[in-house]
């Protein structure tokens, strides 16, 4: 299942964030997908989508690299 970072985070994740996450995938060869969303809140258009063990991944090598 792909997922973006609103659907596994439960929020949006900001420009920053999105970009490390992809930079991550593109390194570590993950694969990588996109949805398209029309949301009135936040912006519309190609989100990129991840698989959760991929984003579970990044998550943790994160947090080992992070005080947040």
């Amino acid at each position: 299942m792909m997922l973006s970072l609103y659907d596994y985070l439960g929020r949006p994740a900001g420009s920053p964030l999105g970009k490390q996450v992809f930079d991550f995938a593109r390194i570590m060869g993950a694969k990588v997908g996109t949805k398209i969303v029309n949301n009135s809140p936040y912006k519309s258009g190609t989100i990129m989508t991840y698989e959760k063990k991929f984003l579970d991944q990044f998550f943790k090598a994160k947090k080992l690299f992070t005080s947040n």
